[in-house]
């Protein structure tokens, strides 16, 4: 058996201070990520990324880790099959198109937008968001330069495939973000095409999801662990 670890990429800047890049408490996570990996002796064969900065950054730290051990890390090979979905843009893009035809989904958006700053903003925006994203699963809305979520997945397992299709046996890492992450769970659990979202919104900062697999087997070993952090104020989701 072979095993494929999906590893989420570190807590990422807030919006509008380079969101595609780590912040101090990615890092952290990132750095804790590769020293618990050090001390369980986890070897892996092949080390892959999405292009997202913050995915790379998190493989580069946990690399840093083993450098710093004297262990071997595998150059990261760059996959952008592995990157997140365009959440800004099914968000921006795709919100005011249903609010313009939704007028019970259009008062949640003025709900959302009543309680910016406040705190309720992040649930009143889990409210919006929810309902955008399962018309977007279910490619019931569209808009110019935003990437279909049926696109997303077909692209997501492509490049799953790849790996678990492959007859030798070795450790691969794939450093992702949690929208793959959710689709490899709903694929392997053949869930639901929604349960790819639900699966994802609960995918922690730098968790570790376990498939194992072989030529004629695809199996779901262990989802969003985090052993390596112990510190209550480094378990974030976003």
């Amino acid at each position: 058996m072979s095993t494929l670890f999906l590893i989420r990429h570190g807590q990422a800047a807030s919006y509008g201070h380079g969101a595609d890049h780590l912040s101090e408490t990615g890092r952290a996570q990132a750095k804790k990520l590769g020293e618990h990996l050090v001390q369980t002796d986890a070897a892996f064969d092949v080390v892959i990324a999405g292009d997202l900065l913050r995915q790379q950054e998190t493989a580069s730290i946990v690399g840093e880790v083993y450098a710093a051990a004297g262990r071997e890390f595998p150059a990261t090979q760059i996959d952008p099959r592995w990157n997140e979905y365009d959440a800004q843009g099914v968000t921006g893009a795709l919100v005011p198109v249903l609010a313009a035809v939704d007028a019970e989904f259009a008062q949640k958006v003025q709900d959302f937008q009543a309680n910016i700053g406040t705190g309720d903003h992040n649930r009143y925006f889990q409210r919006m968001f929810e309902v955008v994203m399962a018309k977007w699963v279910n490619d019931a809305i569209t808009a110019p330069g935003v990437e279909a979520f049926s696109t997303f997945h077909q692209r997501v397992t492509q490049a799953r495939t790849e790996i678990t299709d492959d007859p030798t046996s070795r450790r691969v890492a794939a450093f992702t973000s949690g929208g793959p992450i959710g689709a490899c769970v709903q694929q392997v659990m053949q869930a639901p095409a929604m349960m790819a979202m639900e699966v994802n919104w609960r995918v922690r900062n730098t968790s570790i999801t376990e498939l194992l697999y072989s030529r004629n087997r695809l199996s779901l070993d262990s989802f969003n662990g985090v052993p390596h952090i112990t510190d209550p104020s480094l378990l974030t989701f976003r």
